[in-house]
């Protein structure tokens, strides 16, 4: 059904004359004959009996109108739920209790009027086909990946280096250290479960490793932080790798210690991807917001691996 039609029938039918819905319409009395002549052709009745004073309703546009009516709020509402502004922001944050999910956090604190949608999905490519269809209107990435160049249309900034710290169990040889060098990390065995091949993050060890010659194992099934902090507590000879602003909680008898890493410090890049045709007026607060926020990146002595864009 012609909803311009139905728009022009109820203009019709509240002002009584075809003239003046013509002028209400900013079309001319012409076109509003023929969008009703074709409304009562698709209905197969007549809608309104003409008049030396105008245009009546008919009984069947008496019963028609109410319907008509409601077919018009109903357009209202579905071009509404898609209008920019007016539907949530919809940003992929990876995971609940990484660095992403912290800055969208303060963002929402910061204009706790916009409507977020936060939705984690779990790689870079499932990421960029969300923002290339429209699912999502951005994404927290480590960008971009050797071999995987971002598709011309997907625009990133980076907007946090996040520094990684050694989490170690009371027992183990680094634990009273207030920081450790890459260097002394080499021999010790560093285990992360919960790094998958083909993923950035994979990509991104994979260097720290080449680079400074450590050892690290992704063994064994991952059972979520919670495990891998039991782990890693009760067990002298292993320590872990996180982001500074992972958070966690552990209980008080695993005295796990966070100690920072430095010559060089390796952080994590964590960069805003969102296509560039997106017209979604909260993204360009969400990108500004992120500008005004964020520290600035490839400071001096850090280290992030050479594919990283942009730098």
């Amino acid at each position: 059904m012609d909803l311009d039609a139905v728009r022009t029938f109820v203009a019709a039918a509240d002002a009584g004359r075809f003239q003046e819905a013509a002028a209400e319409l900013a079309v001319t009395q012409q076109a509003v004959s023929k969008r009703i002549a074709s409304l009562e052709r698709d209905l197969g009745v007549r809608l309104f009996t003409r008049t030396a004073r105008g245009a009546r309703l008919s009984i069947d546009g008496q019963a028609f109108l109410p319907h008509a009516r409601e077919l018009l709020r109903v357009a209202e509402r579905a071009e509404a739920s898609v209008r920019p502004g007016r539907r949530p922001l919809r940003v992929d944050v990876i995971a609940s209790r990484v660095a992403p999910s912290g800055l969208m956090r303060a963002f929402h604190r910061a204009y706790p009027e916009i409507d977020l949608d936060v939705v984690m999905l779990f790689d870079v490519g499932t990421a960029v086909a969300a923002l290339r269809s429209g699912t999502i209107d951005a994404s927290f990435r480590a960008v971009a990946m050797p071999g995987r160049p971002l598709p011309e249309d997907i625009e990133s900034v980076r907007v946090l280096d996040e520094p990684l710290q050694l989490l170690t169990g009371p027992a183990h040889a680094l634990a009273g250290a207030r920081s450790v060098t890459v260097a002394q990390l080499a021999g010790h065995r560093i285990w992360m479960p919960g790094i998958v091949p083909g993923t950035e993050w994979a990509a991104y060890y994979d260097d720290l490793v080449a680079e400074f010659g450590l050892t690290i194992e992704a063994t064994g099934p991952n059972f979520g932080s919670d495990a891998l902090l039991d782990t890693v507590a009760d067990t002298p000879a292993l320590a872990t790798l996180m982001s500074e602003r992972t958070r966690l909680v552990w209980p008080a008898g695993h005295d796990l210690r966070r100690i920072p890493v430095t010559d060089p410090t390796p952080v994590y890049p964590h960069s805003l991807l969102w296509h560039r045709d997106n017209p979604h007026p909260a993204l360009a607060v969400l990108r500004a917001h992120l500008a005004t926020t964020s520290a600035g990146h490839d400071a001096a002595g850090t280290w992030t691996p050479g594919w990283v864009t942009p730098r």
